[in-house]
């Protein structure tokens, strides 16, 4: 194998989040008397998006983050909601939530065995540790990083400085980042100075914000960086 150290983005990448986001936003939103639609949804995702990438640009902490989304949202429609109530009870009903992308199953079965393999997620602790067992992901990989834990958050060197304090050397030799994100996944690479592969399923347009080693847009091409470092 050309890398044999992985270290997967979750969301996004392996989970099929905007499913699960869709589910637990749409239970929340009833919960609180809110009807929700497309468009209350659209909106919820818009917001959150724009504070997690607040957060990888350190300009948030994530417990603030955590229950701001909801103060946006209510105040962008006048709802009268206790965020720090919808907040609690959206992560609770998001913690339920774990599907995975087709094909992606496959592709860490193929790998098992062959690398080693570690979840590296800004996620929420106890909401990524629950998604992660009802999916089966933690079948497959032999560590999960969480950034609540480590100390520090994607796309930050220290979060990866952390993770190899606890594995053993990183380096571009032997090891490759592979996410969805370019501001956090490609960017964090970067930033450590490893190899990375964007996987790119919807051939989304490239920005200057992170330069990945490969752009994968199927697993199969993801499985081809691992094994021969080309797609």
């Amino acid at each position: 194998m050309r890398y044999n150290t992985v270290l997967f983005d979750a969301d996004g990448t392996l989970l099929d989040f905007p499913r699960s986001e869709d589910e637990a936003i749409r239970e929340t939103m009833e919960a609180f008397g809110i009807t929700p639609d497309d468009e209350k949804v659209a909106t919820y995702s818009k917001i959150n998006d724009s504070l997690w990438k607040m957060l990888e640009r350190k300009e948030i902490e994530k417990s603030v983050l955590l229950y701001h989304r909801f103060e946006l949202f209510c105040e962008h429609y006048g709802y009268a909601a206790d965020a720090r109530e919808m907040a609690k009870t959206y992560m609770n009903n998001l913690s339920k939530k774990a599907y995975m992308l087709d094909g992606a199953k496959e592709l860490l079965a193929a790998l098992k065995g062959k690398v080693k393999m570690y979840i590296v997620t800004n996620g929420v602790e106890f909401i990524q540790k629950s998604r992660y067992s009802l999916s089966g992901l933690c079948d497959f990989f032999d560590g999960i990083f969480i950034s609540g834990e480590i100390g520090f958050e994607k796309p930050d060197a220290r979060y990866f400085e952390r993770i190899e304090s606890i594995i053993g050397k990183l380096s571009p030799e032997d090891t490759v980042v592979v996410g969805d994100s370019l501001t956090s996944d490609i960017k964090g690479a970067n930033n450590f100075g490893l190899d990375s592969c964007w996987y790119d399923p919807s051939s989304k347009p490239l920005s200057s914000v992170a330069t990945p080693t490969y752009i994968a847009h199927t697993f199969d091409e993801v499985f081809s960086v691992i094994e021969k470092g080309e797609i």
